[in-house]
């Protein structure tokens, strides 16, 4: 805050975007208010009405310190999902953390194809759940779909059950290497699983390379690993006629389409995302 200048909402928003910029954090003024608006507890339209209010710094000094070290959380680069304790998809609020990765738009590409093809009793198979987030999209509002979440890691699936919970949205979670653990068939199996070539995840956005769990994004060295083995394994867990849904790097369409099709999968496709890349690759068995 620069000396003599009010102390406002305006002014602590403008402070704070100012310091977001100077740590070269992407999108530094919505981050900034995102931060105010959860510890202030306002929104855009008390903030517009009361922006230029004098504030009593000693009435306000939890919130202006809880503030200042969100902002230093923030310039460290940890995502402002993991700040929050929350991230919205699918116009569902998650809870995240960082055993998990935060869901990204691009990943609804892969539930909105998935709910085009869930029936009414489907048995739904989530590998990877990690928070659960594609699983608990899927069930929400589904007519009597049945849903199975497997991670292998703990704290991941303690998250998953958590948003379960939270959400009230009924479904089942386990922990299982793959389908280590897994009982049954299904009418429907959907992952997103790790894909980056391991030797490229280093040069990710500090987000993502140092505060997304390592688990959820190395995918080998080539970053299709998990595409073997959920082609190798998958297609026992398949009811005849099921679907298999798989969110995909932009660069592995090809592969992941033609392996399907070698492992005897029908009707395969590549679904593209809003930018046009390859995001999901389907097909039945």
């Amino acid at each position: 805050m620069s000396a003599g200048k009010p102390l406002t909402l305006w002014s602590v928003l403008e402070a704070g975007r100012d310091f977001l910029e100077k740590k070269g954090v992407p999108d530094a003024e919505l981050d900034a208010w995102r931060l105010m608006e959860e510890v202030w507890q306002i929104r855009r339209a008390y903030y517009y009405a009361h922006r230029k209010d004098r504030l009593d710094e000693e009435a306000h000094e939890e919130r202006l310190k809880r503030y200042g070290e969100y902002l230093q959380r923030r310039g460290r680069r940890e995502p402002l999902q993991h700040i929050l304790g929350c991230a919205w998809f699918m116009e569902l609020k998650f809870m995240v953390n960082a055993h998990v990765l935060v869901p990204r738009p691009d990943t609804e590409i892969l539930v909105e194809e998935a709910r085009k093809r869930l029936r009414p009793q489907s048995r739904v198979l989530d590998m990877c759940t990690g928070s659960g987030c594609i699983l608990l999209s899927l069930l929400y509002g589904s007519a009597g779909a049945q849903g199975t979440g497997a991670d292998i890691s703990r704290e991941a699936l303690k998250v998953a059950k958590e948003n379960s919970r939270r959400l009230q949205i009924l479904a089942e979670f386990l922990q299982s290497d793959l389908f280590e653990n897994v009982e049954g068939k299904f009418h429907m199996i959907v992952s997103n699983p790790p894909y980056i070539p391991g030797g490229e995840i280093d040069s990710l956005m500090e987000e993502v390379s140092v505060h997304d769990p390592r688990l959820a994004l190395d995918g080998g060295a080539d970053g299709l690993d998990f595409y073997r083995r959920l082609l190798a394994d998958g297609w026992d867990y398949l009811k005849p006629g099921g679907a298999m849904l798989l969110e995909i790097g932009a660069d592995q369409g090809e592969w992941v389409q033609a392996h399907m099709k070698e492992r005897g999968f029908r009707q395969v496709q590549v679904v593209r995302d809003l930018s046009g890349l390859d995001r999901v690759v389907l097909g039945y068995k």
